[in-house]
Parts: structure tokens; C-alpha cells; sequence
């Protein structure tokens, strides 16, 4: 079985649910443009945009950087309104912002004058004391922070105050989380550890993740299908079913083939720098992504400690997932 088949989808990208279930979140039909800097200027930002989620699915949309994918996501989410189309998620058109359906962003989002504990309490003040105490222990413990809940965000590396950020919207009970590039911010071996425990808790929570990057090894680490934007207008221009087992071998046949559909959906090269030499005639310099391996992961195998701030694990991870 190929590790990567694109499903071009009935109207739209990944019709067919499990089961034969309704989509718990679809985009039909999607345009959406913002006025430009001249009086009757436009920008078109979407265009034809039609996606299907189903539940339990964790979905990613990768795509160029600036194509509109946080818009798409912001509009999916409830806060802005489409030019025209319709956001349909659980049933019913999306009129705004639900407490349901949680998003974590790249930016910081934990509040630097509350504990760990204090952060992901915030927004269970409808349960007794009692229990709020014990899904806030649950949810440090499922993250790895045990020990720092009395911690505040600013003695925290990055990794750990994004794992306060996603235990807080795991601890809400949502429905959907939605995701905008929540790990951009981190370097590449902390990045490689928050996609593993990402992924860990989705197996665990069984929640419907639907996650927007413009990196494609991050997208082909963490989905279940990979939907490739096009540039601005953007549409979604093919869907890509990501058929690997979970821990995701970063090495393996199956994961370079996926990774390099993706690369190639988006019409990039699979060569980086001059297939003829230049300059002095020093000779082809192109080197193929296809055996190309991240001088960091080399690092980390040689040196398991390499790259983890304090309270990362101390560890590297070569798998995803």
C-alpha cells in the first residue's frame, strides 16, 4: 500500500468519512476577500475553498507562507466571516466563536500572572473545586509538567508553555481544538518532542484536531490527511491520505514518499541549490531531499541529550508521534 493517496473527494476534499459519518466540520464553497489599500481594491485571500473533517481525524492544512490558511482557519473558528460560502461544524453554520471549539496559537498564549495550575484551570469554573483540582492534575501529569504547577510561565522554557497552552485546551473538554502553527516559535528539536506528545494526547483524548503549518515534514509527521493549499487565491488544491503507522519512522521509505508528495503538490523542488555548477565550475551542488537527513537529527542520535531546555525530557525524538 502507498504510503500517500490523494482522494480528490465528492465536491470537495475527504468526503468519505468512517463509517459513512456527516463531517463534524465542512467548508463549502469558501471565498474570501479583504479591501485593499485603494478605494474599491480588492485582496482575494480564498477561493473555492471545500474541506471535510470528520471526527476523531486530526487534519492539516499546509500550504505557502501568506496563501490564507489562518484566515481559512480564523473563518472555520468563527471570527471572521466569509466573503461568501458557508462554514457548516456540528451540524449548524458557524456564527461565531464557541467555547466547543478551542484554538491554540503560535503566539504565547498562557497568562504570565497565573501559575501552571492557574492557566489550565481557566475556563472550569463550572466544576466544583474538588474537580477542577483533579483535571487540572491530570492534564499537568498527561503533559509532562508534573512538579511545575506552581511554576509561573516565565520560569518555562518555550516547549513547556506550550504544553501549559494545549493542557489548557485539552482540560476545556472541547470538541475540536484548532491549531495555527503552535509550534513555530520553537527550535527544531523541541518541535520534533511537542509533535510527539501532540500526537500522544490526541490518541489518548480522541479529540478532532484540525491544524494549519506551512511546514511539510511537520504536516506529514502529525496527519492523518494532509490538505495542500495553493498560493493566494488559495483553494485547496489536493488532499493526501497519510496511510503510516503511528510512532511515524522519520527515516523510513513510507514517510520520504508522503513527505515528497506534498513537496511536490506544492511545486517545489526536491533539489536544493544548483543542479549545474557555479561560478568557478565547482561541480553540481543540487542535493536531493530524498537522502537528505536534518544535521539536527544527526545530533540528537549522537548525543540523546542534545537540544531539550530544562523540563523538555532531556531527550531527542527521532519518531513522531
Amino acid at each position: 500500500m502507498s504510503a500517500a493517496r490523494a482522494h480528490p473527494g465528492l465536491n470537495g476534499h475527504g468526503a468519505a468519512g468512517p463509517g459513512g459519518r456527516d463531517p463534524i466540520i465542512e467548508v463549502r464553497d469558501v471565498w474570501m476577500s479583504f479591501p485593499g489599500k485603494k478605494m474599491g481594491d480588492a485582496v482575494h485571500v480564498l477561493e473555492s475553498v471545500n474541506l471535510r473533517v470528520h471526527e476523531g481525524e486530526f487534519v492539516v492544512i499546509v500550504g505557502p507562507s501568506g496563501c490564507g490558511k489562518s484566515t481559512l482557519l480564523n473563518a472555520i473558528g468563527g471570527f471572521v466571516r466569509p466573503t461568501a460560502g458557508e462554514v457548516i461544524v456540528e451540524g449548524a453554520p458557524v456564527a461565531g466563536p464557541d467555547a466547543r471549539r478551542i484554538f491554540v496559537f503560535q503566539e504565547n498564549g498562557v497568562f504570565p500572572w497565573l501559575t501552571v495550575e492557574q492557566n489550565i484551570a481557566f475556563g472550569l469554573d463550572a466544576h466544583a473545586p474538588e474537580k477542577r483540582r483533579e483535571i487540572v492534575a491530570h492534564y499537568i501529569e498527561l503533559v509532562g509538567l508534573g512538579g511545575f504547577g506552581k511554576s509561573y510561565p516565565r520560569e518555562l522554557s518555550g516547549g513547556m508553555r506550550q504544553r501549559v497552552e494545549i493542557a489548557r485546551a485539552m482540560a476545556a473538554n472541547p470538541h475540536i481544538i484548532y491549531m495555527d502553527e503552535p509550534f513555530g516559535a520553537l527550535d527544531f528539536i523541541t518541535r520534533l518532542k511537542m509533535r510527539s506528545d501532540l500526537v500522544s494526547l490526541w490518541q489518548r483524548e480522541k479529540k478532532t484536531v484540525l491544524f494549519v503549518t506551512h511546514d511539510i515534514e511537520e504536516a506529514v509527521q502529525l496527519a492523518d490527511r494532509v490538505l495542500v493549499m495553493s498560493r493566494r487565491p488559495a483553494t485547496v488544491q489536493e488532499e493526501i491520505r497519510v496511510d503510516l503507522e503511528r510512532p511515524r519512522d522519520l527515516d523510513s521509505k513510507g514517510y520520504i514518499e508522503a513527505r515528497d508528495r506534498v513537496f511536490r503538490s506544492m511545486g517545489m523542488s526536491l533539489r536544493v541549490g544548483s543542479e549545474e555548477g557555479s561560478g568557478g565550475g565547482g561541480g553540481g551542488a543540487g542535493v536531493r531531499l530524498l537522502h537528505a537527513r536534518s544535521d539536527a537529527v544527526d545530533r540528537c542520535e549522537r548525543e540523546p541529550g542534545a537540544g531539550g531546555a530544562a523540563g523538555d525530557g532531556g531527550r531527542c525524538a527521532v519518531f513522531a508521534g
